[in-house]
């Protein structure tokens, strides 16, 4: 069975970046995929340092390279700081990327984020993706960059645009199709 990772760049309470990750989460139960969804927060690692090398990389960074690895799809959900990607999300990606065998190589992965804006999360995905595929990442096409936060998710946390709810379909196809699983 392909198995799915999911997990959200975002750590707060509250956040719609952690409404995508679940309703991406259900989406792909729907389509057959077993899925794990974790929280970074469940994974403690200092900013990345390379003076922390090699006798202090943080337990946290192996367990969370041996999760990537052993999933067929993984999908982050991100939020945007700044037109950029969080610093969790760069800080989890740099320990990661330190890993060997690589995390990022067995994988497809599918990206996408809310944010306050209509726009602002495409410009973190944007860079998101440019840094996953420099090291080696298959990333779907698909972006999925949904704003405004507050009025995109309805009670049950399913968008409420027809148009997001068929990227969001979109992407699920791209991950079953590419997967390895």
């Amino acid at each position: 069975m392909t198995k799915a990772l999911t997990l959200s760049g975002s750590i707060r309470k509250g956040s719609y970046n952690r409404v995508l990750q679940a309703h991406m989460g259900r989406q792909l139960e729907l389509a057959g995929v077993a899925v794990t969804a974790i929280d970074l927060s469940d994974f403690d690692m200092p900013i990345f340092n390379e003076d922390l090398e090699p006798d202090h990389i943080p337990e946290a960074a192996g367990r969370l390279a041996e999760l990537f690895r052993s999933h067929d799809i993984v999908f982050i959900a991100t939020p945007e700081y700044n037109g950029g990607v969080p610093p969790l999300v760069v800080n989890t990606v740099a320990w990661l990327s330190r890993q060997k065998p690589s995390p990022f190589r067995h994988a497809v992965f599918g990206i996408g984020g809310v944010s306050s804006g209509k726009y602002g999360t495409i410009w973190s995905l944007s860079h998101l993706r440019e840094s996953l595929t420099k090291i080696g990442t298959l990333v779907v096409p698909t972006l999925l960059g949904i704003g405004p936060a507050e009025t995109a998710f309805d009670a049950a946390g399913a968008p409420v645009e027809p148009a997001i709810t068929a990227k969001v379909g979109q992407m699920v196809h791209e991950l079953t199709h590419f997967s390895r699983g």
